[in-house]
């Protein structure tokens, strides 16, 4: 079964002025959109189709360039729609466990956005920033080149990702254009951390005891 283009959960210009509409819609429909007629094709007729994208992924240095990066772009780009909201920015609630998790292993929220800010700004060229959990189920920020992510076998240090951050230019070249700090702080704004939460509530089948 052919992966599909996930919609967006809230209208193209819901998260501006954070991020503005046409960025919005060109990032979905065609680069969104692009990475997963790729992946489609890349997987017709191989081993890989009918797999899910984590299997995928899991088994990435296996895989040809093109599953890799289109398969990579699928998934960041489905993850990333969904941890952002209108109604986001903030903090997470102080009773969640992702708060509690923030603080256990960041020390605290400031802490952690400093270090998420400096993954994004410090990428070289194109990639993602992460929040992401490990298999002992802690927090960790890290980055990743062009539309690799923590999922995939070739990193030093695998996770779940929870969090992640487009800092490829077509993200935020429009409204932004060189001053990619400027929209990193602005990610903040519209963080959705019910979606997070929820995300590391599923990773590891919850395993954190606080």
């Amino acid at each position: 079964m052919a992966f599909k283009l996930p919609e967006l959960p809230y209208a193209y210009d819901a998260l501006a002025p954070h991020i503005d509409a046409k960025t919005m819609e060109i990032h979905h429909t065609k680069h969104h959109n692009g990475y997963t007629t790729k992946l489609n094709n890349a997987i017709a007729g191989t081993d890989l189709e009918g797999k899910s994208i984590e299997d995928i992924l899991a088994s990435i240095s296996s895989a040809s360039t093109g599953v890799r990066n289109n398969g990579g772009g699928f998934y960041n780009h489905s993850l990333f729609w969904t941890v952002m909201s209108p109604d986001g920015g903030g903090e997470p609630g102080a009773r969640t466990n992702i708060h509690k998790a923030i603080m256990r292993d960041f020390g605290s929220f400031e802490n952690f956005k400093n270090e998420f800010a400096a993954a994004a700004k410090t990428r070289f060229g194109s990639g993602w920033a992460w929040l992401c959990v490990d298999k002992d189920d802690k927090l960790f920020v890290c980055s990743t080149p062009n539309q690799d992510n923590p999922l995939m076998d070739i990193n030093d240090h695998n996770g779940t990702p929870i969090l992640g951050l487009d800092v490829w230019e077509h993200a935020y070249y429009l409204n932004y254009q060189n001053r990619r700090p400027d929209y990193v702080e602005a990610f903040f704004n519209v963080i959705n951390w019910k979606e997070v939460t929820q995300r590391y509530n599923d990773a590891n089948d919850g395993a954190s005891d606080f």
